[in-house]
């Protein structure tokens, strides 16, 4: 850790959120560790930040423990973003492997890093931050498998907000509705672009990983006594999750 700057470490740092985030924290202030699967784009992103970049699949217990070394005794605030929708069929029809997949990096991943972690950030009077999605609120239609898992991270949060009650760890979940994010609807489609784009067809202005970003930013800087429990956001032209305004 820099002498003069609080650590953050930020999963799923690659792209999208992770990545906007861990440039926000950094133009903050922050010593950035960046922690993704994908090296060489979070080996650019710490030079572009001056900050640190590590391998980290946040379902491999290996990588995880390599993680938790690299931040040493002291962690003042913990974003995990790490996560991902694969598929959008009916229940009746759903990939278990899929819905495994989601399970495992939505909600054990998170379990996993914030468990390794905590000593660290209870050292450091830190803050846990956990992006979760209003799908973790309200279920929709051929979104079954994310929306369990999301609805599982928020349980994983509130309960662990109830078991530091008595410790200096703030506990806060964003929850986006729809971002226009690099790379999230293209995943969830297995790399159809039309299906992708479908998604934000019409909508003038979704949220942006800036936008979220930016939200980080705002939780990590209150006073140390002031506990945002959870923030749902969503684009001005998302009402709900099946309403939406679109131009045609």
């Amino acid at each position: 850790m820099t002498a003069n700057r609080p650590l953050a470490v930020v999963t799923g740092a690659s792209s999208g959120i992770g990545a906007a985030t861990a440039r926000r924290l950094a133009k903050d202030g922050f010593e950035v560790i960046a922690a993704a699967r994908r090296l060489d784009r979070i080996e650019a992103l710490a030079k572009e930040i001056d900050g640190r970049a590590v391998q980290c699949d946040v379902t491999s217990a290996d990588d995880v423990a390599a993680l938790t070394a690299t931040v040493g005794d002291r962690l003042d605030l913990l974003v995990n973003n790490a996560g991902g929708a694969f598929g959008a069929e009916p229940v009746a029809d759903a990939d278990l492997d899929a819905w495994r997949r989601m399970y495992e990096v939505n909600v054990i991943g998170v379990a996993a890093v914030t468990k390794s972690l905590l000593p660290a950030l209870i050292t450091g009077r830190g803050t846990i931050v956990v992006m979760g999605s209003t799908a973790g609120q309200v279920a929709y239609e051929n979104g079954g498998g994310y929306v369990a898992a999301k609805h599982a991270a928020k349980a994983v949060v509130d309960t662990l907000r109830l078991e530091l009650f008595d410790q200096p760890v703030r506990v806060t979940e964003i929850a986006p509705g729809m971002v226009k994010s690099e790379g999230f609807a293209l995943t969830r489609f297995e790399g159809d672009q039309a299906k992708a784009d479908a998604v934000y067809a019409g909508v003038a202005e979704p949220l942006t990983s800036d936008d979220i970003a930016d939200i980080v930013s705002w939780v990590a800087s209150r006073p140390p006594h002031v506990n945002l429990d959870r923030i749902t956001v969503r684009p001005r032209a998302q009402a709900a999750q099946h309403k939406v305004h679109r131009v045609q």
